[in-house]
């Protein structure tokens, strides 16, 4: 006769797991509006959690009803939010809160000093490392890597989709005379054995890293990226935030932080601005596609 296994302790634990009342209690006063929560442990301790969200009363709940979290739930004491007027706010200051805080359980956007890029000198790609080239500023540079290692495999997984040559890109060493291992299996177009010219392959390593191209920052200066709250529809009225204009201040697609009007927002220009990968991905698609509100600082 079968018997069913038994249901791990722990899984057990999470699927009834009720959190505690002063947790209901801090979700109860937490606004149907854009901004940044914490999870907080011991005091004195590290933060637990960082999260945003548009709507940080219904992503709080949706967190307390996954049995999956009831282990960082048993460990929070209390739970704190910061207000932003929109999305973008809400995403530029969750990166940088848990690059300051390192919260236990946050598993993305740490900082990393070994972020780097391929460049391509004489037409064979090479890594390049922000610490020494200014990635907002330098055009000609592909794809953002966290480490050496990162971006040789990236760049071996553009040569297996477009059949580059591992010899010609650098990733191997090619015995004179002879062609690569990839050629006589039809996985490499042959610029190794003459089936196709150097320049032939430099134009379609080109076509292949153009969709990887870093966009160059495209003002002199500083910017302010303007954002405002709107209630959506159904959403019960609530009194005006503080939060609900903000001006986000960008240079070099580096955040600079946030200000409620033109004159705040204009002395935050006087912080050094170095490339920040995160702050790239977030704003390279409001900025570049001329959808969000922008205004001149510097």
């Amino acid at each position: 006769m079968h018997r069913p296994a038994r249901r791990r302790p722990e899984f057990d634990q999470a699927s009834t797991y009720e959190y505690p009342t002063h947790l209901r209690e801090a979700i109860a006063d937490m606004p149907a509006a854009p901004g940044v929560y914490i999870f907080h442990g011991q005091e004195g301790d590290l933060p637990l959690y960082i999260g945003k969200s548009i709507n940080l009363r219904s992503r709080l709940l949706s967190h307390l009803r996954t049995a999956d979290e009831a282990r960082m739930l048993r460990q929070t004491r209390r739970i704190s939010h910061i207000r932003t007027a929109g999305e973008i706010g809400a995403l530029l200051l969750e990166a940088r809160l848990i690059k300051e805080m390192h919260p236990l359980f946050n598993q993305k956007l740490r900082s990393n000093r070994q972020l780097c890029a391929l460049r391509t000198t004489g037409g064979q790609p090479e890594v390049v490392y922000a610490k020494d080239i200014h990635f907002a500023t330098e055009s000609g540079l592909y794809g953002l890597f966290s480490s050496q290692r990162a971006a040789q495999e990236g760049l071996r997984q553009l040569a297996d989709q477009h059949r580059l040559c591992y010899g010609a890109l650098g990733l191997e060493k090619l015995a004179p005379g002879k062609a690569c291992f990839r050629a006589m299996l039809h996985q490499c177009a042959g610029v190794c054995r003459g089936d196709e010219t150097p320049g032939e392959h430099r134009q379609r390593l080109f076509t292949a890293l153009e969709d990887l191209q870093i966009a160059t920052w495209p003002y002199p200066g500083a910017i302010g990226l303007v954002e405002r709250f709107t209630p959506g529809r159904g959403d019960a009225a609530s009194p005006p935030h503080p939060h609900d204009f903000q001006i986000h201040v960008v240079r070099h697609w580096c955040y600079l932080g946030s200000a409620t009007d033109h004159q705040n927002a204009g002395a935050l220009d006087s912080v050094a601005a170095g490339f920040d990968a995160d702050g790239y991905k977030i704003l390279c698609k409001p900025v570049l596609s001329g959808c969000a509100e922008v205004i001149l600082l510097s």
